[in-house]
C-alpha cells in the first residue's frame, strides 16, 4: 500500500475517534477500539516505510502486536525506540478484542486505552510521521 493511502486511512480513523469521544466514549467503545488499533499501526507504517525498513509492498497486521514475541519476530531488525513503541501497541491490543467485542467496559479503561493512543502518536510526531 502507498504511503498516501495509510496517511489516508489515519486520517478516517482519527476523525472517526474524535467522533467517537464528541459523542461519548462509553456509547462508542468498539469504534474507538477498532480506529485506536488500526491507527496506531499504520503510523508505525509509515514510519517504517518512510525510514525505508520495510519493503514498499510490506503490510503490517494489528494482530502481530498482541504478543511481544510475534511482534518481534515479525520486525526482526532494529529502529529508534522500538521497544518503546512495540510495548505501546501491545498494551493497544490486549486491549483492543476487550473494547470491540466484550461487554461495555468501564470509561476510565477507555479513557486509559485513548491516552495509550495520544502517547504513540505523539511519538509518531516526534519522529517526523504527519498525516495533516
Amino acid at each position: 500500500m502507498k504511503i498516501e493511502d495509510h496517511l489516508r486511512n489515519i486520517r478516517e480513523s482519527l476523525e472517526v475517534i474524535k467522533e467517537s469521544i464528541d459523542r461519548g466514549i462509553k456509547d462508542r467503545q468498539r469504534n474507538i477500539g477498532f480506529n485506536v488499533s488500526v491507527a496506531a499501526t499504520e503510523m508505525l507504517e509509515v514510519f517504517l516505510h518512510r525510514n525505508n525498513l520495510i519493503n514498499p509492498g510490506a503490510i503490517l497486521k494489528h494482530e502481530w502486536f498482541a504478543s511481544l514475541n510475534n511482534a518481534n519476530e515479525r520486525l526482526n531488525f532494529d529502529f529508534e525506540d522500538k521497544n518503546k513503541i512495540l510495548n505501546i501497541l501491545n498494551e493497544i491490543e490486549t486491549k483492543r478484542n476487550l473494547l470491540c467485542y466484550g461487554k461495555p467496559q468501564t470509561e476510565e479503561l477507555i479513557e486509559e486505552y485513548l491516552e495509550l493512543f495520544n502517547k504513540i502518536k505523539s511519538l509518531f510526531e516526534s519522529k517526523g510521521v504527519e498525516w495533516n
